[in-house]
């Protein structure tokens, strides 16, 4: 294989993703699902929704449910502060915010620095988990947020909203 063989065939697979933080931990996402990143604005609570629905915000006049995703994977709660965003993303035709401690950066990772999660993961659902990325000096997690959510609470989100 030539040099241009090995960069085509390395390009095809290059994981293109959003890495924030939550708490002490690096998580990414794949950045084609992100719709924009925004900084917290006024959240509006829903009576009997889940623990870890922080309620709806009105963005640009679309009411769209927020998940405070520190308390979706099981973190100790905190107050927000000048880093928290909330990361706009579609998960099977609906937007749906998810609040993060701070945005840390776009990566262009190889496929081939990643493995599969452990067997054996400790505070974090692994169904949740794709991948985990060996970066030079971190870990970084790879989520799929359609998993972050199950069935039920598919349904409870898609009911705040209409």
């Amino acid at each position: 294989m030539n040099d241009n063989q090995k960069k085509i065939s390395e390009s095809e697979d290059i994981l293109q993703l959003v890495s924030f933080n939550i708490s002490n931990e690096e998580f990414g996402i794949d950045i084609l699902k992100v719709e924009e990143i925004i900084r917290i604005i006024s959240i509006t609570q829903i009576p009997n929704s889940p623990d870890f629905i922080e309620g709806v915000v009105n963005l640009r006049g679309r009411v769209i449910p927020v998940v405070n995703l520190r308390t979706r994977l099981g973190f100790e709660k905190k107050g927000f502060d000048n880093q928290t965003r909330v990361i706009v993303v579609e998960v099977k035709g609906v937007t749906l915010g998810f609040i993060v401690d701070s945005v840390k950066e776009v990566l262009r990772i190889p496929k081939s620095i990643t493995e599969p999660p452990p067997a054996i993961t400790t505070g974090i659902n692994s169904e949740y988990i794709t991948a985990v990325g060996k970066l030079e000096n971190r870990l970084l997690i790879l989520l799929d947020l359609e998993k972050v959510l199950d069935i039920k609470e598919k349904e409870a989100i898609a009911q705040t909203v209409n």
